[in-house]
């Protein structure tokens, strides 16, 4: 395993949340539904295991970090990515949001998300203020019903590797950096299951579910631009130099 990446230090900026992020509180308001490809449920009379992630965005330490011609609406803005320790049975190694299984004692889904990001990335659940919930989503690969929680980091602090054992590197990707189209590519997926979005941000390559989810929610917010989604990167491995495989 790779040694896990240093603290990824969050500045003191806070605030109100973006002027971007209205779409997603209209379309939780409305009760969004799923996108066209994705189902809430498992098929048949397959075992329910219920799960959540927290999608949380903050300000980044120096908004004018980033490339001349980034979206000024998404400027000084980011997301919480993380890379699943090399050693875990289940995803080993990709890129993820902070989260994981219901326990029982979790009230809700909120409050799963909210636990599993302070044990895996030390964020203080005091300092996420919860955008609502998305409809669950069923993730055939690990048979769980995953719900994303949508958080805005009011009140950054600092992360890092917490539980080595779950999380190998902590990154905060700027969004404009996911916005770019010159950072998405086309992901062929196992086993024959077609494909999908994938991107190639802050040293990660980010497939799957978590490339799924963050591009769908670009769409919702407006922000995304045409890109080539032509399958051009297996699953298998990344085109990024030195870039931990998924």
């Amino acid at each position: 395993m790779p040694p896990a990446a240093p603290p990824a230090e969050a500045g003191d900026r806070s605030g109100p949340e973006p002027v971007w992020l209205a779409p997603w509180r209209r379309a939780l308001a409305a009760g969004q539904q799923l996108p066209e490809g994705w189902r809430g449920n498992p098929p048949g009379d397959a075992a329910v295991r219920r799960a959540a992630v927290l999608v949380l965005l903050g300000r980044r330490d120096d908004p004018a970090d980033g490339p001349s011609d980034e979206p000024s609406v998404v400027a000084g803005h980011d997301v919480l990515l993380t890379r699943r320790s090399d050693s875990l049975a289940s995803h080993p190694g990709q890129v993820a949001f902070p989260g994981g299984r219901r326990d029982p004692e979790d009230g809700d889904d909120v409050e799963t998300a909210l636990r599993e990001a302070r044990e895996e990335v030390g964020v203080d659940p005091a300092s996420v203020h919860v955008l609502g919930t998305l409809p669950a989503l069923w993730v055939p690969p690990s048979a769980h019903q995953v719900v994303p929680v949508l958080g805005w980091w009011h009140r950054p602090g600092p992360v890092g590797v917490v539980d080595p054992l779950e999380v190998a590197q902590v990154v905060r990707v700027p969004v404009a950096d996911l916005v770019d189209p010159a950072n998405r590519v086309g992901v062929r997926y196992p086993a024959g299951r077609g494909s999908g979005p994938g991107f190639l941000v802050g040293g990660l390559f980010v497939w799957g579910f978590t490339a799924g989810l963050l591009s769908w929610l670009l769409d919702l917010a407006g922000l995304g631009r045409p890109w080539d989604e032509t399958p051009v990167v297996d699953h298998e491995g990344s085109p990024l130099s030195g870039a931990a495989q998924p």
